[in-house]
């Protein structure tokens, strides 16, 4: 796989901020090019749902509220574009034979999920903000759109991320079909990596000595790797993976995405679910 598309979904808000950052350092050091989308919803198309009971008054009033922070976010989130590409000297054009690494500004009305889902099909790399318990409904629409409806692999970005990433990488191997996609997606990191680890928890389904299979796997690409089997965890396997990838340094974990079902996941628990939550570091997930 080359990375020469990446896009940037960013909504103005803090949490946006850094994983523009780190999208435009991956584009410059893989001379890619960066689509930075902002999505603004039309106020009016929320009126159904909020207009029953209320005055025209008092609806025309959340309307124009719901206008004047779009425009507030709009401008927020160009101006971080802006001092982004300054910062880095990345030439702005919408050009594909510019030389070097390059980014352009695009705008669009819609639907958070509809949007990202059309424009992230045909990209390489979607950096996606992770959400957290403040965030804008916004994020967790774009990230989900992103994983599920693009067929793409998403680096997700959590808040504090600093704009370079990849020297010390982790994959977390279970064999599944998501993992293998995850490692395909991953090989530019990979190549540029100077320390590769997989992990491998052992589970119920999964047999920790499979980490070998992937050593292998990447020894055929060039690429030298660790292993390491957690074997015996008293933890759930997202618990016991996020400890071990804290403490042996990793700066990049890769792994497959909703392994189970989504709506499994989301009653009961799982490992994607606990690494979107909690992890400290990007993570490049394909589902």
């Amino acid at each position: 796989m080359t990375i020469r598309i990446i896009l940037a979904p960013i909504d103005g808000t803090d949490e946006s901020k850094p994983a523009l950052e780190v999208a435009v350092g991956i584009a410059a050091a893989f001379s890619a090019h960066v689509t930075a989308l902002h999505v603004r919803t039309d106020p009016k198309e929320s009126i159904p749902l909020l207009g029953e009971g209320m005055s025209v008054a008092m609806i025309e009033d959340m309307v124009h509220i719901a206008e004047a922070e779009a425009d507030e976010k709009g401008k927020t989130a160009r101006g971080h574009f802006d001092a982004c590409l300054s910062e880095r000297g990345i030439t702005v054009t919408s050009d594909p034979d510019t030389a070097g690494a390059s980014a352009e500004w695009r705008e669009e009305w819609g639907r958070d999920d509809d949007v990202v889902a059309r424009y992230g099909r045909l990209a390489d790399l979607i950096v996606a903000p992770q959400p957290t318990g403040d965030s804008d409904v916004s994020l967790t629409l774009a990230l989900n759109a992103a994983l599920f409806d693009t067929g793409r692999p998403v680096l997700v970005v959590p808040p504090g991320s600093g704009s370079a990433l990849g020297r010390k990488v982790a994959v977390s191997w279970n064999g599944s079909a998501q993992s293998s996609r995850a490692v395909g997606s991953a090989l530019p990191f990979l190549k540029n990596a100077e320390e590769i680890t997989v992990f491998s928890v052992e589970s119920p389904r999964t047999q920790s000595s499979k980490s070998r299979d992937v050593s292998k796997h990447l020894a055929w690409h060039g690429l030298r790797c660790s292993t390491r089997e957690i074997v015996g965890s008293g933890g759930t396997v997202g618990v016991e993976l996020m400890k071990e990838v804290e403490k042996a340094g990793i700066d990049l974990l890769v792994m497959g995405a909703y392994t189970h079902s989504r709506v499994r996941q989301l009653i009961l628990g799982g490992v994607t679910r606990h690494v979107l939550e909690n992890a400290k570091l990007p993570v490049l997930m394909a589902h």
